[in-house]
């Protein structure tokens, strides 16, 4: 049987990843499951998968996170990197003055086309409802790509699933 394509794609970003390994009951742990499922697409870059390992490393985040192992972060990026499509260097599609760090975030979800981008990040969530000329810019720019929280995300993914019949 061939595999199927999943119909939405997505990027998630740094905090999406964190939340999933840190809380298995979570609705970002729900989120990565889609795409374990093959119901979601996941792209990821370099920069991003850097950006996760680095937090997962920081002695702050282990001493909050006791039970998180060497062993468990390193199985955990290694999964990511095997159901994401990881791209190297996306091109600069946006400026987000208020937070450039999250430009990587957009600038992804831009070059792949993605639907959604899944965070909890206000800089990027603000994007969708902000009247500031840079918000206004990025929904009227980037139409198709929503920018939602991983519950929303959930939510919205309900709601496209097709359930068979009896």
């Amino acid at each position: 049987m061939d595999k199927i394509e999943p119909r939405v794609n997505a990027v998630f970003d740094c905090m999406v990843f964190l939340q999933a390994i840190a809380s298995s009951n979570g609705p970002a742990s729900e989120c990565l499951d889609f795409v374990r499922n093959d119901m979601i697409g996941l792209f990821s870059s370099e920069e991003i998968l850097n950006e996760v390992k680095n937090v997962l490393t920081r002695p702050k985040f282990r001493r909050q996170y006791k039970s998180l192992t060497e062993e468990m972060v390193s199985e955990f990026l290694a999964e990511i990197e095997d159901l994401a499509f990881v791209f190297v260097n996306p091109c600069n599609y946006f400026k987000l003055p208020r937070d450039p760090k999250d430009e990587k975030y957009i600038n992804l979800a831009v070059e792949m086309d993605a639907h959604y981008l899944v965070s909890r990040d206000r800089d990027l969530l603000d994007l969708m409802t902000d009247q500031s000329e840079n918000a206004i810019e990025f929904r009227w720019r980037f139409r198709r790509l929503k920018i939602v929280d991983p519950a929303e995300f959930l939510r919205i993914i309900r709601e496209m699933e097709v359930v068979p019949g009896p």
